[in-house]
């Protein structure tokens, strides 16, 4: 910022104040800029607000239907035990607003200005608010609207509704169907599964979970078929219909489907539509994401991006990531800093979770060619006293001429929890041997990791 610079009403003006939009905000004004924060719905964005965290809260609530039935073999008398999604739904609500107020406040104690209106660039460095009869400038602008749920062009396809509604809903659907094979449907299957709902998932394709190992995808689908959830493959939108309380879904290859409720998973688009993107003369992508180079800048030497909007990983600490690397970057005064996308672990919060990082067989195989597998497929220690006949695989990718793993998956109890601290290892470049000499922690899942053969 060195030299004669224009006068600006703020140094950086960011549109959406979700995960990578409040860190960018946060760590911004840290370094001395003026900024300010538009956000028309509520601070925290998708995965405070909608997405990750209530999720995972009624993933837990839903893991207690199994864990009361096991505990009887650990000789626990549970008399009549009942669940009332209503205490459930609104607990959760009640943390939801406790976290939007968290986030507000930390914004507000770094000097940041929250307006609560929407956003619509009007020009390079001009924002208008609201109705539009208030502009105001900015040096830098960040976009970091985020991504919405994709639904289906159908017929009927607005009777169904999306992971933003499944938080609200005023009951369990006695019958529900839902659209899609990637984590957000593997999630809410197993939570409405447990939650009692008779649940049916359809899917385009023949397969669940692409991008992680064939192995574990399949063995998601043994498990949850065990657990009642019914799959039909190849399978798209033909319509659905509203017949008295129920809805009639017709798809190509399989019958007709009676349920109560249609819950859309198909991805997620990118929040660029209406924001004057066009107007400031943004370049977006095929899928109607904002172009970024390594840095989150757009082909404007002044506006950035950051997170789901730009379709790069939608995940949120990559978005965070994406967020403070951006701030140090341009008010940090420092060398220029860029997210390394490689090698981030993710996980499934499915019933049971999924985790992952680094390369599958597959990928190992047709980009190294000589690899190693090494696998792990056991029988967790409780579910053997419960009498729970559920398998858990956790599965090691090796470069076979450097001995360097290169890959890490796993299926069963607490996989993401495990996947962490292996996947540090696995960033760092450490060897099979490394894992080897490591003693294991006994009795536990984890110690597989290091007595793979």
């Amino acid at each position: 910022m060195a030299g004669k610079q224009p006068e600006y009403d703020y140094d950086l003006f960011v549109i959406g104040a979700g995960s990578g939009g409040v860190r960018a905000s946060r760590v911004a004004a840290a370094h001395g800029a003026r900024v300010a924060v538009a956000e028309e719905y509520r601070v925290g964005g998708t995965c405070v607000i909608r997405g990750c965290v209530p999720k995972k809260m009624l993933v837990y609530g839903a893991h207690f239907a199994e864990d009361l039935e096991d505990a009887k073999n650990f000789g626990w008398t549970i008399e009549k035990p009942s669940f009332d999604w209503q205490v459930l739904r609104d607990n959760v609500l009640k943390d939801v607003d406790r976290l939007n107020g968290a986030y507000t406040d930390t914004l507000e104690n770094h000097g940041v200005e929250i307006i609560h209106e929407r956003a619509v660039l009007t020009g390079p460095h001009e924002i208008a608010l609201g109705d539009g009869k208030r502009t105001v400038t900015a040096r830098h602008i960040l976009i970091a609207s985020g991504a919405r749920p994709h639904v289906p062009d159908c017929h009927g396809h607005e009777l169904g509704i999306t992971s933003n509604e499944a938080f609200h809903l005023d009951a369990i659907p006695p019958r529900i169907l839902i659209a899609g094979g990637g984590y957000i449907a593997n999630e809410f299957a197993g939570i409405f599964n447990e939650f009692g709902s008779k649940v049916t998932i359809i899917n385009r394709g023949d397969q669940l979970l692409r991008g992680y190992d064939r192995s574990l995808s399949d063995r998601l689908l043994q498990i949850s078929i065990a657990k009642g959830i019914d799959f039909r493959f190849n399978a798209e939108f033909r319509g659905i219909e509203q017949k008295g309380d129920c809805l009639t879904v017709s798809m190509t290859g399989h019958e007709d489907i009676e349920v109560d409720c249609v819950l859309f998973a198909t991805g997620r688009v990118p929040n660029t539509e209406g924001l004057g993107l066009d107007t400031a003369g943004v370049e977006l992508g095929e899928k109607g994401e904002i172009v970024v180079d390594r840095f989150s800048k757009t082909n404007v030497d002044h506006i950035y991006a950051v997170g789901d909007v730009t379709n790069r990983v939608q995940l949120t600490p990559v978005a965070i990531r994406e967020g403070q690397a951006f701030a140090d970057t341009v008010f940090g005064g420092g060398n220029p800093v860029a997210v390394d996308h490689t090698v981030i672990p993710s996980a499934v919060f499915s019933h049971p979770p999924l985790a992952a990082v680094g390369m599958t067989e597959g990928e190992a195989r047709n980009k190294l060619g000589n690899v190693k597998v090494y696998q792990s497929d056991f029988r967790p220690m409780k579910n053997v006293l419960a009498g729970r006949n559920e398998r858990s695989l956790y599965k090691m990718i090796v470069d076979a001429d450097t001995d360097r793993i290169v890959g890490i998956g796993m299926i069963g109890p607490d996989s993401p929890e495990i996947m962490q601290a292996a996947a540090v290892a696995v960033k760092a470049g450490l060897t099979k041997a490394d894992f080897d000499a490591t003693v294991a922690i006994h009795p536990t899942m984890a110690e597989e990791m290091v007595l793979l053969k």
